[in-house]
């Protein structure tokens, strides 16, 4: 389970994963940095969130260059957000993204998550998160947080400032007994890093990879407007 950040906000419990009904349908795929993604659907509202999620090539898709955009759209009347799954776990090793998007200045109800997920909630779902968000709050001067699950736990976050400049880089290495994230800048200059020794470092699993671009408790952007990620890569390295 997903809270919110404590920082100048109460910690709110928001699930990363479907609630229980209706379940997301993964009927459609697509093949991303050399992988299989499951592309998260329903016609009713799922957490996080809850939103919708869709599976229309309007949400997803991965274009002629190989990028994944990730796209939180209006249609219908409704607002309609986009995830992807890989199709198998990966375990421990190192985890990295690339994004070609000035994701420092997302609109304030927006989140993007680069993350893994177990169904199974022993380990506390095995979820470790990079998450880019202010969680509603415009004037939180930080955007973006490395995170082992349960995040209520005192030491299980930390909260930095993503610069608005593009492209970035994130990365979480997953060891037995750690987690050390980082974040840099297109030519490797470090905006961030922490290193999680805690006893919350979850046991390799089932989990998935999982990213994802939402709505902060299913409200609609501040400013009115669709949102676009884009992913340029995915790797990891044991």
């Amino acid at each position: 389970m997903k809270l919110r950040p404590l920082v100048g906000l109460t910690a709110m419990l928001v699930g990363m994963t479907a609630m229980a009904v209706p379940q997301p349908a993964l009927a459609k795929t697509v093949s991303f940095a050399g992988n299989t993604w499951g592309v998260k659907s329903a016609a009713d509202l799922l957490g996080p969130g809850p939103n919708l999620f869709s599976d229309s090539a309007q949400n997803v898709w991965v274009d002629a260059a190989g990028q994944l955009h990730l796209r939180i759209t209006y249609r219908d009347g409704r607002w309609q957000c986009a995830e992807v799954i890989l199709d198998r776990s990966l375990g421990y090793g190192t985890y990295t993204f690339r994004i070609a998007t000035a994701i420092g200045d997302l609109d304030p109800n927006i989140t993007l998550g680069l993350f893994t997920w177990d169904d199974n909630p022993a380990s506390h779902h095995r979820e470790i998160d990079i998450e880019f968000a202010r969680w509603g709050n415009a004037l939180d001067p930080t955007n973006a947080q490395f995170v082992v699950q349960p995040s209520e736990q005192a030491g299980n976050l930390m909260r930095f400032a993503q610069p608005l400049a593009a492209p970035s880089v994130h990365s979480f290495t997953w060891a037995a007994k750690s987690v050390t994230f980082a974040s840099t800048n297109a030519t490797g200059q470090a905006i961030a890093g922490w290193r999680y020794a805690g006893r919350n470092v979850p046991r390799a699993g089932q989990e998935r990879t999982h990213l994802n671009l939402w709505l902060d408790k299913g409200a609609p952007p501040v400013n009115g407007a669709e949102q676009e990620v884009v992913v340029s890569s995915f790797s990891f390295r044991r």
